[in-house]
């Protein structure tokens, strides 16, 4: 809002920031619910790439033997995904969370948070993982499968956290913002001072300082290394992008506090695509070139992923660029095309945290189902897609129809 609109009304900027904060913490934004639902339909549809991609590992997979175009088409969007889409969850996760906490307090708001969070995390680590390696056992063992039958002795190796390292790692994001919170005074609204979204000088700034971190992050982590933490079930399988999911997640607390997601110009969400094209046409492929080099030499470790190599500079640049120009450009399409309340767009926004929770024993159970149907791998993936994303919605929404489950998932 200009100098001269907030003259035109007669109010201070504190004022206006004051009615923008409420108005951001209080009216449902469904473009964001329907950006979420796209990126649970991502989810599924980037674990199916790893199925028939043949990409370990995983609970069930279908190598694309003698097809070396479906294995580069599965690594490239699993690739271009794993650089952003996660991030955004958590960039949507901190923009709720600020908001969350106001209302509820700093007790409600952690039961609340170990309820949504800590119940579906158990629940995949000991009934959903075991269901879902079931796979491993359809898989010759020359593959990764297994030949000796399943015993109780078997049941603790099949424990973990899976996909659902997200819901962990939230939690644990959201119990620290609960802690700083609590010893940090109580911040009013209007403490705020500038309630316009980021120029694209702070957003360039930002970009830079998020591949400097990821870069030095990953010489200590690199990509495709699982980090453990806490417990041995407790896994993290791509920590090495801890410093864009947690700049991502205060990035969206501080855009809740100024309502940007409502304010970032369409013109800066085009610009975000823009970056996000140009930086994967450029840097992304001189990253996925050096990625392909290393693996027709054996060589090992992969220089792109991490280790201190120009390589990975250049493929955290990328990443980083990528990653903020999608979530611009996600945000700001999403507002402008899907700002509705639908019943069908209602449909996938309430079943998105259960399809999130559920997807990977349905799609591997039917994957293992469908095994006999021997088709191209990319025909098979579409086909997958097709039975596999619609079926994780109708079991999502029957399981919240048990009493109580709706309160969780």
């Amino acid at each position: 809002m200009s100098q001269m609109s907030l003259r035109a009304t007669g109010e201070s900027p504190t004022q206006t920031v004051s009615k923008t904060t409420t108005v951001a913490t209080t009216s449902r934004l469904f473009f964001i619910d329907h950006l979420r639902a796209a990126l649970v339909i991502l989810v599924v549809l980037h674990h199916l790439a790893l199925i028939y991609g043949g990409i370990p590992p995983f609970y069930y997979y279908e190598p694309p033997v003698g097809d070396p175009i479906a294995w580069l088409s599965a690594m490239a969007f699993v690739l271009l995904n794993q650089a952003w889409f996660m991030g955004a969850f958590f960039l949507l996760a901190g923009y709720f969370t600020p908001g969350s906490y106001d209302r509820k307090g700093a007790a409600a708001f952690l039961k609340e948070r170990l309820l949504r969070l800590g119940i579906p995390l158990l629940l995949f680590i000991f009934v959903l993982s075991p269901i879902s390696f079931v796979g491993l056992w359809q898989m010759p063992a020359s593959l990764g499968g297994l030949s000796e039958p399943f015993t109780w002795q078997t049941y603790p190796y099949l424990i973990g956290t899976g996909p659902l390292w997200f819901v962990a790692l939230l939690l644990i994001f959201s119990v620290v913002y609960a802690g700083w919170r609590m010893v940090t005074p109580r911040r009013e609204s209007s403490s705020l001072s500038d309630p316009f979204p980021p120029s694209y000088l702070s957003t360039g700034i930002f970009i830079l300082a998020l591949a400097l971190a990821s870069y030095l992050f990953r010489i200590i982590v690199p990509l495709g290394k699982s980090v453990n933490l806490f417990v041995y079930f407790l896994n993290f399988p791509t920590l090495a992008y801890l410093p864009q999911y947690l700049s991502f997640f205060v990035i969206g607390a501080i855009a809740a506090r100024y309502d940007w997601f409502r304010q970032i110009p369409r013109t800066m969400g085009r610009t975000g695509f823009v970056i996000a094209f140009v930086a994967t046409v450029t840097l992304g492929a001189l990253g996925f070139l050096s990625f392909l080099k290393a693996i027709d030499t054996g060589a090992s470790p992969i220089p792109p992923f991490g280790y201190g190599t120009w390589q990975s500079a250049v493929y955290a640049l990328w990443d980083s660029m990528f990653a903020v120009g999608m979530a611009l450009g996600s945000i700001t399409f999403f507002r402008h095309f899907c700002n509705g309340q639908g019943r069908f767009g209602r449909f996938l926004s309430h079943q998105s945290y259960g399809v999130y929770v559920f997807h990977i024993p349905v799609i591997v159970l039917v994957a293992v189902a469908l095994k006999g149907i021997v088709l191209p791998a990319l025909l098979k993936f579409g086909l997958m897609a097709v039975i596999t994303a619609p079926l994780c919605f109708i079991v999502a929404y029957l399981v919240r129809k048990i009493p109580l489950a709706a309160r969780v998932f």
